[in-house]
C-alpha cells in the first residue's frame, strides 16, 4: 500500500529479506527432499491440544514413516512443516464457496448470507499450512531462528486471500455474491508468518511478518483455537487484530518476548506502513501475563494484552441503499483503534476452561486519502478515494468523525479430553456495539448501523486423533444478529453442521 511519505530504506529492506525467503525455500527443498522430515505445526492457526504430539520427535527414515508415524522431515537445523485440513459443510444461510478466501466459505452470518446450500469447507478446524523453520545455536543459550509459513487452499491450491476474494465479488449485488470476507491473508506466499530471530536468556527477538498479540492472545485463550468453522473470534479477525481483520499480522514489525519465573512478558512495534504491504501505518501492543501452576489443585493462566493502531484498514463491499439488487462498491474504511484485552484459563485433569474479553475502541484516521488518491493493498487490488464511478472502490476516513464506535467481545468455554485421543470443545460467544455517532431512531424499525446491537454464537465439536498425524472431527457453529448489528443483513441467523479431516507433519 502507499504512504504519503515514502519510507526508501524500509522497502530496500523488505524486498532483501523477501528475496533471501524465496532463496531458502528454492535451496531447503533441493537439498533437503532426499532426506527426512518432520512435523511440528509452530505457526499455524490452530496448536494440538489434547491428543498433543510429543514435544520432540524423531526425524523420519522413509515415506512410510513420514505419513505413519510422529517424526518430522529436518535437515541441518530446518524442519519443512504442515497442515492440510479438508472438511464439508451445510449452511441453513450461506453463500457459495469461494477458492480464494481462506476458510473457503463464510462460517457466521453474513450480509450476502441468503440460502441453504453445503459447501466445501477448506481449513475448518485450522488454516491449511506449509511452512519451514530453522533452530541454529550460536553459543550456550542462544539460537537463531526463523519461520516462514504460508496458508493455503487444500481445494483450490490458491494462497489464502480474504481482501482478494472481497475484490471478486465488487460490483456485485449481495444476492448474486460469492463467499467473501476481509482477513490478514493477502495471497502472499508468507501469509501466516516470516520472521528472523534471536533466542536467548535474556528474551526472543524477532522481525518481519508475525503475528499481533493480540491474535496470540485468541489462539492461547479461545476454546475453538482460532478455528474458522467454529470461531467467530478465529473466522472473523475483529478480535485478534483490536478491531479490524487486517491488522491480526504486520508485515514490518519487532516482538520481544522474555520469561521470568512464572510471568512473561512481551511488547510488538509495526513499523514502516502501507508501501510495505502492512494494514496500518503503525501499531504499538504490550502483553503482561503469567502461568500459576497449583491453583485449587491445577493451572491458572492469565494474559492482558494493550494495542494501538493507527490508521488501520478495513475492507468491505458497501455503498448502495439497495444492496440486494444494485452493485457494491470495495471500500476501504480507515480508523485509529485501541484494543484492551483480558485473558484467562484453568486447567485441571482432563478439563480445560478458557474465558475472554476485548474492549475496542475506533476514532477518526490520524490522515486521510483526498479524492482521486489512494494505494495498491497487498493482494494487489488498487482503492481510491471516490473512484466508485471508475473502479468501482472507495475509501472511507469519515466514518467515526461523529463520535467513536465502541465494541466489546466477550467469550468462554471448554475443552473435555474424553480419552487420550478424543476432546470435546465448545464455546459461546457475544458482541454488543453500544449506539455511536450521530443520533438516530432505534426504537422502530430496522435499525441503523450506528444503532446498538449484538452478535452472538454457539459451537460444539469433538475431535478425534486416530493415527498420530491424522485427526477428524464434526461439530457445528450456531451464529445470530441483531440491532444495528444487523444493518443490511439479508438474513439474521445461520447454523453450520462441519466434519473434516486433518493431517499435520
Amino acid at each position: 500500500m502507499m504512504l504519503p511519505i515514502h519510507c526508501d530504506t524500509c522497502e530496500v529492506a523488505i524486498r532483501i529479506f523477501h528475496d533471501r525467503l524465496w532463496a531458502i525455500v528454492v535451496i531447503l527443498g533441493f537439498i533437503g527432499a532426499p532426506n527426512a522430515m518432520a512435523g511440528d505445526i509452530t505457526g499455524s492457526n490452530a496448536p494440538v491440544r489434547a491428543a498433543a504430539v510429543p514435544a520432540k520427535p524423531g526425524t523420519c527414515g522413509s515415506p512410510e514413516e513420514f505419513a505413519t508415524k510422529n517424526c518430522q522431515l529436518t535437515w541441518g537445523g530446518v524442519t519443512v512443516y504442515g497442515t492440510i485440513d479438508a472438511g464439508a459443510m451445510w449452511q441453513s444461510h450461506g453463500t457459495p464457496y469461494n477458492g480464494t478466501l481462506p476458510a473457503g466459505v463464510e462460517t457466521v452470518i453474513s450480509k450476502n448470507s441468503n440460502r441453504a446450500l453445503w459447501n466445501l469447507a477448506p481449513g475448518a478446524l485450522s488454516q491449511s499450512n506449509i511452512g519451514l523453520k530453522g533452530n541454529f545455536p550460536i553459543a550456550s543459550g542462544w539460537a537463531a531462528i526463523f519461520d516462514l509459513q504460508g496458508g493455503f487452499n487444500p481445494y483450490s491450491l490458491q494462497w489464502a486471500n480474504g481482501p482478494g476474494a472481497v475484490a471478486q465479488n465488487a460490483g456485485v449485488p449481495l444476492t448474486s455474491q460469492t463467499s467473501n470476507g476481509d482477513l490478514n491473508r493477502e495471497g502472499q506466499f508468507y501469509n501466516s508468518v516470516g520472521y528472523l530471530g534471536l533466542t536467548s536468556p535474556y528474551g526472543t527477538l524477532t522481525v518481519f511478518r508475525q503475528n499481533a498479540l493480540t491474535l496470540d492472545g485468541v489462539i492461547a485463550y479461545d476454546p475453538m483455537v482460532g478455528s474458522y468453522a467454529f470461531s467467530p473470534i478465529g473466522y472473523q479477525g475483529f478480535a485478534c487484530g483490536a478491531g479490524v481483520p487486517e491488522t491480526c499480522r504486520f508485515n514490518t514489525s519487532a516482538k520481544y518476548r522474555i520469561d521470568a519465573g512464572q510471568f512473561r512478558f512481551a511488547a510488538l512495534w509495526q513499523f514502516a506502513g502501507y508501501n510495505e504491504g502492512n494494514p496500518s501505518t503503525g501499531s504499538y501492543q504490550l502483553q503482561f501475563g503469567a502461568d500459576m501452576a497449583d491453583v485449587a489443585g491445577g493451572k491458572f493462566s492469565f494474559d492482558i494484552v494493550g494495542a494501538y493502531v493507527k490508521n488501520a484498514v478495513a475492507i468491505a463491499l458497501a455503498g448502495n441503499a439497495l444492496p440486494s439488487v444494485l452493485p457494491q462498491v470495495l471500500t476501504a474504511t480507515l480508523s485509529d483503534d485501541i484494543g484492551v484485552m483480558l485473558l484467562a484459563k484453568y486447567s485441571k485433569g482432563p478439563i480445560k476452561l478458557f474465558s475472554g474479553y476485548e474492549y475496542i475502541r475506533y476514532a477518526p484516521p490520524s490522515s486521510a486519502f483526498p479524492v482521486g488518491t489512494g494505494f495498491t493493498n497487498t493482494a494487489g487490488d488498487v482503492i481510491c478515494a471516490g473512484c466508485s464511478g471508475i473502479n468501482n472502490t472507495n475509501i472511507n476516513s469519515t466514518a467515526f468523525n461523529a463520535g467513536d464506535r465502541d465494541l466489546h467481545i466477550f467469550w468462554a468455554g471448554f475443552n473435555f479430553a474424553l480419552t487420550s485421543e478424543i476432546e470435546l470443545m465448545a464455546g459461546y460467544y457475544h458482541y454488543y456495539q453500544p449506539t455511536f455517532g450521530a443520533p438516530v431512531n432505534c426504537a422502530v424499525g430496522p435499525k441503523p448501523a450506528n444503532c446498538y446491537g449484538t452478535f452472538d454464537a454457539a459451537s460444539l465439536a469433538i475431535d478425534w486423533q486416530f493415527a498420530e498425524k491424522f485427526d477428524v472431527y464434526a461439530g457445528f457453529m450456531f451464529s445470530q444478529v441483531n440491532g444495528g448489528l444487523a444493518n443490511g443483513y439479508l438474513n439474521r441467523n445461520t447454523i453450520d453442521p462441519t466434519i473434516g479431516l486433518r493431517f499435520r507433519f
